[in-house]
């Protein structure tokens, strides 16, 4: 199987996996400790849980907190819920998970329109009485890299707030250091499933989300894994160690797939994005029947999140994309594990599935 769905999940990093399986050992090792307790083991386990929100916090920007969560899901939740604002922008290219919170947080919202080339003007107007931007760093369909600095010093001049989604930036591009709220998630650098963050400027206040134990600095109640945050720890601190060398790569990378697959349309800018995100479409293609000939090649219709759903893409139609040549849509994501002899066999033959469809 060759694995080119990066923006889905990442292979875990075995670094990560070496840092969490102290933690997951038998009762002999006590590395199964609660943190929340005040004995020995306990305060062993809180410790290794501190150093890893300082590996996290590396990745951001100075001035602020790390918040551990479950996923970026509730992070997110846990910034739009915990404000209770009013009045919220945002693009109309973000994550469900911003778009259905705001949502269902009875805010007014306001879209911010990405152009044709997936990318929100730096200069869109923020209304007055907003309390709330939100603007993903990189998007999760097409890659492209929004101007998330210039859009944090419109709200901020409206008197908002912004929060950034940095799932897809976190650990490859530098932070948003405008930001006042970032979130992020383990898995998709290189660290395990089931944890989050959420990073929140000093000085700003949040309600909790989830109640119960005043656990994670009163804002979210629950045990948390020694494990999953070591592991999330040393992935993020690899991540920072080799941004520049897996920047390069994915580079190299990126011209391997562009050349294999010169045929095919880019989705969104072929400049501001981040080139481990390749979205492509051939008009007419029969994107079920691609995935099927080619059962051995892991990539994606999509959103991993909508996968399924049988709707097209709602960030392919938000940058004027037919119905139809959204799901004439392919996405395949690549990073640091790839390996470039495999890219090229699978570009390849990705190719060769399409055109005997004739398209």
């Amino acid at each position: 199987m060759i694995y080119l769905d990066y923006q889905a999940t990442t292979p875990l990093a075995p670094e990560a996996r070496d840092a969490m399986l102290p933690w997951l050992a038998g009762p002999e090792a006590m590395g199964f400790a609660n943190p929340h307790s005040p004995h020995r083991p306990g305060r062993a386990a809180a410790a290794a849980v501190e150093v890893a929100r300082e590996q996290v916090a590396a990745l951001l920007p100075p001035g602020g907190r790390v918040i551990f969560t479950g996923s970026a899901t509730e992070a997110l939740n846990l910034a739009v819920f915990g404000r209770k604002a009013r009045q919220v922008a945002v693009s109309n290219i973000e994550h469900a998970a911003v778009l259905d919170s705001v949502q269902a947080s009875g805010a007014r919202l306001r879209m911010l329109e990405a152009g044709g080339d997936g990318i929100v003007r730096p200069d869109t107007a923020i209304d007055p009485g907003t309390d709330l931007v939100a603007v993903m760093q990189v998007n999760n369909e097409i890659g492209t890299i929004q101007p998330v600095a210039e859009l944090a010093r419109a709200a901020h001049a409206a008197g908002a707030l912004f929060l950034c989604d940095a799932v897809q930036g976190a650990g490859k591009l530098a932070p948003p250091e405008s930001a006042d709220m970032i979130a992020l998630s383990a898995h998709k650098l290189h660290g395990p499933k089931g944890i989050g963050a959420l990073w929140v400027r000093d000085g700003i206040a949040l309600s909790p989300l989830i109640h119960g134990g005043g656990q994670e600095q009163g804002l979210r109640s629950g045990t948390l894994s020694p494990a999953l945050c070591a592991g999330f720890g040393a992935a993020a601190a690899l991540a920072k160690a080799r941004m520049a060398g897996d920047a390069a790569h994915v580079a190299a990378l990126w011209k391997i797939a562009r050349k294999a697959l010169s045929g095919w349309t880019l989705n969104g800018s072929d400049r501001q994005r981040w080139q481990g995100n390749l979205n492509l479409r051939r008009d007419g293609l029969d994107v079920a029947r691609l995935m099927s000939d080619l059962r051995d090649v892991a990539f994606s219709a999509g959103s991993a999140c909508a996968s399924g759903s049988g709707r097209p893409s709602h960030v392919l139609r938000a940058i004027g994309l037919s119905e139809r040549q959204a799901k004439s849509s392919i996405r395949i994501g690549f990073g640091r594990y790839t390996v470039a002899g495999e890219l090229e066999d699978a570009c390849a033959r990705i190719d060769a599935a399409a055109a005997v469809q004739g398209v």
